[in-house]
């Protein structure tokens, strides 16, 4: 999009004058023509388009822009993170089986489950790679007896982070660090390594899938989470989203990560539904309603108001436009994929 777009579109959303039907009525039509162009060419093009991908994704650096993630989403105010996401912060997909009926709750669920696939057992060494506000380093170090250590590109979040591992006296099991993942080097190994919604933000997935490998002790394991197509991968490139909240990233398929198993290996992989996503990102937008007056304020105080009333909007409009992707074809589109991996022998 051009900056005057830009502009245009930034003003529009401000101003309140966009119903939110028609917003997300435009949103299932973006989502409708994102899927009908990733198809677009049939069977044989689809697979030439996704060679391309596979090979952009086994070269260059692991993340193109990481201070760019960092200026979307981890740098803004902890404040205003809490006005949306649940007690727990999870900044990532949760889950709603029957009986649940609130995000707190959802959180839960989702990081119950991550453990149970993942095999997370007492006396575990555990990395958690791309930690984000900590949801699954401080539930780790709440209910096992393990050893955590969180890795953020971020030092906003670090310093959420170790205040509230300190509020409930885990300080002994977690250790949080600040790293740019281009770089980063643990020096040591893990029974585990967990990381939820990361990889969608890296480009070179063979380069850190190969540092995983090294990370992990004999007979240990990987678990990754990302949010994913059931069928297309492709980069965010041209819309309004990627620029604003995705840029360099990439939509998984649910398959693709079978296409990076030169060091490490497939050996379960999980689909959840994306009606799950679309419960939570539903929950963080009436979060945000709720709360937006004094999101207004802690957004003003680290910018302009002029500023906070865009960037308050602009989030508005990315949480109800990716709860209708989630949401499209009841879930069975746009989902959430789980996988377990192992060292190759």
């Amino acid at each position: 999009m051009t900056a005057r777009r830009h502009a245009i579109l930034d003003s529009a959303l401000a101003s309140g004058l966009v119903p939110d039907s028609v917003l997300r009525l435009g949103s299932r039509v973006a989502t409708w023509k994102r899927q009908r162009d990733e198809e677009r060419g049939g069977v044989e093009v689809q697979d030439a388009r996704l060679a391309d991908l596979v090979a952009h994704m086994k070269s260059g650096p692991i993340a193109e822009v990481p201070a760019k993630a960092n200026e979307q989403h981890y740098e803004l105010p902890a404040e205003f993170m809490a006005l949306i996401l649940g007690p727990r912060r999870k900044y990532s997909g949760c889950y709603w089986p029957e009986g649940v009926t609130n995000i707190a709750d959802a959180e839960e669920a989702m990081l119950k489950l991550s453990c149970e696939r993942a095999g997370v057992r007492d006396g575990m060494e555990i990395l958690d790679l791309g930690c984000g506000w900590g949801a699954l380093s401080l539930y780790l170090a709440e209910h096992y007896n393990v050893k955590v250590t969180g890795v953020s590109n971020s030092n906003r979040q670090r310093e959420w982070i170790e205040a509230e591992r300190d509020r409930l006296g885990l300080t002994d099991k977690l250790t949080v660090l600040t790293a740019d993942v281009n770089e980063f080097d643990p020096g040591r190994t893990f029974d585990r390594v967990m990381s939820v919604e990361m990889f969608e933000h890296m480009r070179n997935w063979s380069e850190l899938l190969r540092r995983v490998a090294k990370w992990l002790k004999p007979d240990a394991k990987a678990f990754i989470h990302v949010f994913s197509h059931r069928r297309l991968a492709y980069r965010f490139e041209n819309t309004w989203a990627a620029e604003r909240f995705f840029t360099a990233g990439t939509m998984p398929s649910h398959d693709l990560m079978l296409h990076f198993a030169d060091d490490l290996a497939v050996t379960q992989r999980w689909a959840v539904s994306g009606t799950h996503y679309a419960k939570t990102l539903e929950a963080w937008l009436e979060r945000l309603d709720a709360n937006k007056e004094e999101a207004r304020r802690i957004l003003s105080a680290d910018s302009t108001p002029r500023h906070a009333k865009v960037l308050l909007a602009n989030w508005r409009l990315f949480l109800l436009s990716t709860r209708e992707i989630w949401g499209y074809h009841d879930g069975d589109e746009w989902i959430v994929s789980h996988y377990l991996l192992e060292p190759r022998v």
